[in-house]
């Protein structure tokens, strides 16, 4: 490991325990809320609500919280997302423990709606705070190392909180992520660096907003990474059902479900790892073009599998696929944001991106209410194919793309 390397930043190695912890806590009650939710209801459209209830209130406050992480403490604004995070655990553990019926349900889409709340502030600030603490020469690979920790929470948390429920209990899985919640505001609060200063007047918020705004849609580059991966989200993914086809396609039970949550993560960690050892340059648009096109045809076979392992593999595969298309995103944003501009653009960036999960979710339940649950999945993988066809003829800028071009 070179004298430069990210890893050897104790500030850095902080942000990524940071990152760490609060997303094996929100992963944590994603997976345990979707298991309690189907064993209350038995209805996928219940599932595709709870994508809904988070992605509300995360559009509603995304480009304020963009807005407040350019202007305000970057670190006071991350507690107090871990804070939403500890409310909501505190809620849903309450929950758990005294018992709901279906009718009741209204009551745990509550509780979820204060992570989508705190998920609106999570990454403006991690991007932030990335973007002060590094040199823009070690950018593309602790952009790896990032998606490295961020895809292996993705992997662990989905596998303990299944493992949680089906050894122990929900109450027990919930309140393991309220303590995962107070060891990330823990972490941010002992994290060293150096906040800018405050350059007099603060901009009104709405024209700061719309000066972030205009920035991403004038940059072609960015705009269609964002799109892409937008699109393919929300038409591609298939994380919300996975419930609905353990229960009803291949019979397993909770621990099958956190693998299955699981395993497109490990694929995503497998290639972070890599991309953080040899960053891409050369070609790096038309890579990140077809791997979204791998990751759609992915979700097609998925959707025809019946049997359990297979499935597991092609999730595998396209968590592979997709973390190429997450290095080359967040190098891509890091590289062309200005230092002024990050939260702002991080935060519209969450919009194409982080709300694209949820929303993608609600359109799998509508969309497996109205086809079925399979023909629904294959839809959404044939979509995706052709996100890529019409974002490779709309943004040439990005599929001619060197990431030295950004330097």
């Amino acid at each position: 490991m070179t004298a430069d390397h990210p890893l050897r930043n104790p500030a850095f190695l902080a942000l990524l325990s940071f990152r760490l912890l609060v997303t094996l806590s929100y992963q944590i009650v994603a997976v345990v809320v979707g298991w309690h939710i189907y064993e209350l209801t038995h209805d996928t459209l219940a599932l595709g609500l709870i994508g809904l209830a988070e992605v509300i209130p995360y559009f509603c406050f995304a480009l304020f919280a963009g807005y407040a992480v350019d202007h305000y403490s970057r670190r006071r604004i991350g507690l107090f997302a871990c804070a939403l995070l500890l409310v909501n655990a505190t809620m849903l553990t309450a929950l758990s423990a005294r018992g709901v019926s279906a009718t009741e349900a209204w009551s745990i889409y509550g509780a979820v709606a204060l992570s989508g709340i705190a998920r609106a502030f999570i990454s403006p600030a991690y991007n932030s705070i990335f973007g002060l603490i590094l040199r823009r020469e070690q950018f593309g690979r602790a952009a790896g190392i990032g998606s490295s920790i961020f895809q292996g929470a993705l992997v662990i948390g989905p596998a303990l909180g299944g493992a949680l429920v089906g050894w122990a209990s929900k109450t027990a899985a919930y309140g393991t992520a309220l303590a995962l919640a107070g060891a990330a505001m823990l972490a941010l609060a002992l994290l060293r660096f150096i906040e800018p200063p405050s350059h007099g007047q603060r901009a009104p918020i709405f024209a700061s907003i719309g000066e972030g705004l205009r920035f991403v849609f004038g940059n072609q580059v960015i705009l269609g990474a964002q799109a892409l991966d937008m699109f393919a989200v929300l038409f591609g993914g298939a994380v919300a059902l996975l419930p609905a086809f353990i229960h009803d396609i291949l019979h397993y039970g909770p621990e099958g479900l956190g693998i299955l949550r699981a395993a497109p993560a490990m694929g995503a960690v497998a290639t972070g790892l890599m991309l953080a050892h040899r960053p891409l340059d050369r070609h790096a648009g038309r890579l990140l073009l077809a791997t979204v096109a791998g990751f759609g045809m992915c979700i097609i076979l998925f959707a025809l599998s019946r049997n359990f392992w297979l499935s597991a593999v092609l999730l595998l595969l396209s968590g592979a696929f997709d973390g190429v298309s997450v290095v080359l995103r967040s190098t891509i944003l890091q590289l062309a944001t200005p230092d002024a501009m990050r939260g702002r653009v991080s935060s519209i960036n969450g919009l194409f991106i982080g709300s694209s999960n949820e929303l993608g979710a609600f359109e799998s339940g509508v969309a497996a209410r109205l086809l079925g649950l399979v023909p629904s999945v294959i839809f959404g993988g044939s979509m995706t194919l052709l996100v890529v066809a019409i974002t490779s003829r709309l943004a040439p800028k990005l599929r001619q793309l060197h990431v030295s071009q950004l330097q």
